[in-house]
């Protein structure tokens, strides 16, 4: 299992995004260098983990919970076959494209050794929304995203560190219970009859999930389909 390229995104105005800024740093190109990755702090008022790449809309992305987001390069591989053009690292707006990794079928909890230092934990899939429609400039594109069911992974930062791309990433931890990233994804979309099941992945569930769940199983038991 391998990190293929550390991307990181600038400010870009653009006119397909509601953000107060006016603009977005979907736009992710990879970097040679080393990049910094820490914990950022709260949602709303931190943005990425990785030094040098900007989150322009602090409403929706960024905090501890959204550090780092991950996507798989042979997800992107089947994205460009389905789309007939080619898709560079970065392409869908992930900090970092891994090879060798089943992002999609990572746990919430699961942590992830990334070169000698960083550790992440997986904490949520993406949610995809207007910007990520306008960058990719593709009809229909929130939907088709949603039912294709492969999200990539948004992970928080508990041990801080260097990475580049080459390095190695190494699963070194894969909780007890069967909460998914595909799963709780499918719960937060096509199937909110799952929401009551994400809360056997405890606190490492991004923290606005855990809410969610919980409101779900107040308003309609715990009984899930």
């Amino acid at each position: 299992m391998k990190l293929l390229s550390v991307n990181l995104g600038r400010f870009k105005a653009v006119e397909y995004t509601d953000a107060p800024a006016g603009g977005t740093g979907i736009d992710k190109q990879p970097t040679d260098g080393a990049v910094r990755v820490t914990a950022p702090g709260a949602k709303g008022v931190a943005g990425s983990g990785l030094a040098g790449d900007e989150v322009c809309d602090l409403r929706h992305h960024g905090g501890n919970d959204q550090a780092v987001y991950a996507f798989a390069r042979e997800d992107l591989d089947e994205w460009e076959r389905l789309l007939g053009r080619p898709l560079a690292n970065g392409s869908f707006g992930e900090n970092l494209t891994t090879s060798g990794l089943d992002v999609t079928g990572a746990k919430i909890g699961e942590r992830w050794r990334v070169g000698p230092d960083l550790l992440l934990e997986v904490t949520s899939g993406r949610i995809p929304c207007r910007t990520f429609q306008g960058h990719l400039g593709e009809k229909g594109w929130v939907k088709r995203f949603t039912q294709h069911g492969a999200p990539g992974a948004y992970l928080r930062v508990i041990e801080p560190g260097e990475i580049r791309g080459g390095d190695t990433i190494e699963v070194v931890h894969r909780p007890g219970h069967e909460i998914t990233v595909a799963l709780q994804f499918r719960a937060v979309t096509t199937e909110k009859t799952l929401l009551p099941s994400l809360l056997a992945a405890g606190d490492a569930l991004h923290s606005e999930l855990i809410e969610t769940a919980r409101k779900y199983v107040e308003k309609y038991g715990s009984q899930t389909s």
